[in-house]
């Protein structure tokens, strides 16, 4: 009796430790320079990004600065390498403000687009209605 107790605690807390599969983490460095086509903007930002291979959920953080004028919206978008552009693929909901911060679970294509580096991440204003800032995500 007292191996099989034993055997069971060990393996229970062989499972509490292992805890969750960690996440892949990514990041995008948005500027005016890196839109597509660049414009003068002095706005900087990052996006930091984590992702579980295992759930396909995506969770970030968007923090940028001097924006020509407030945040109308923000989106990963996709599939798109460097210098291209793309449609919407996530929305980043709350992006008038800095930071934002949200998760989304994606779909396998989407998940894949993200994995070969497909999406970017880009903050719209007034001023620039095609995206103010941009940045490539990457591991």
């Amino acid at each position: 009796m007292t191996k099989t107790m034993f055997a069971a605690f060990a393996l229970t807390a062989a499972v509490l430790l292992a805890g969750p599969a960690s996440a892949e983490k990514f990041k995008a460095t948005l500027s005016g320079k890196s839109e597509v086509p660049p414009n003068a903007s002095t706005a900087t930002g990052t996006a930091d990004i984590d992702y579980d291979p295992s759930t396909k959920k995506i969770s970030w953080k968007l923090t940028y600065s001097g924006l020509s004028g407030p945040a109308t919206a923000a989106h990963f978008h996709g599939p798109a390498e460097t210098g291209k552009n793309a449609g919407v693929a996530v929305a980043i909901p709350n992006a008038g403000s800095s930071p934002a911060e949200g998760s989304a679970t994606l779909t396998d294509a989407q998940a894949a687009d993200l994995e070969a580096g497909k999406y970017y991440v880009n903050v719209h204003t007034a001023a620039n209605p095609g995206g103010e800032i941009r940045g490539q995500v990457t591991k």
